[in-house]
């Protein structure tokens, strides 16, 4: 069984857990509209303005023990420059 999860590579950071790959680029394109500097979008550390968040989506194979991942892909940066998309989503 597959289970996706996003995370902020940049500050180790879980954003969410996802039972399909849909569900999962769903909260991606939620995150990519939403502004940068506002939560969960906003960046912990106090450079924010020069900073933000790398996310990634991780395919995680759930029925080994431990979680085995299986994938760990680039694919959304949100930062005061913009918001850039890595890799192609499928259309919603």
């Amino acid at each position: 069984m597959a289970m996706f999860e996003i995370e902020d590579e940049w500050h180790a950071e879980w954003i969410g857990r996802y039972a399909t790959r849909g569900e999962a680029h769903d909260a991606l394109r939620k995150l990519a509209s939403l502004p940068w500097d506002e939560l969960p979008n906003a960046c912990p550390c106090k450079s924010s303005q020069t900073c933000g968040r790398r996310y990634h989506l991780i395919e995680f194979d759930t029925s080994a023990d431990p979680w085995q991942r299986l994938e760990d892909e680039p694919v959304l940066d949100v930062s005061a420059a913009g918001t850039d998309w890595l890799t192609a989503l499928p259309l919603a």
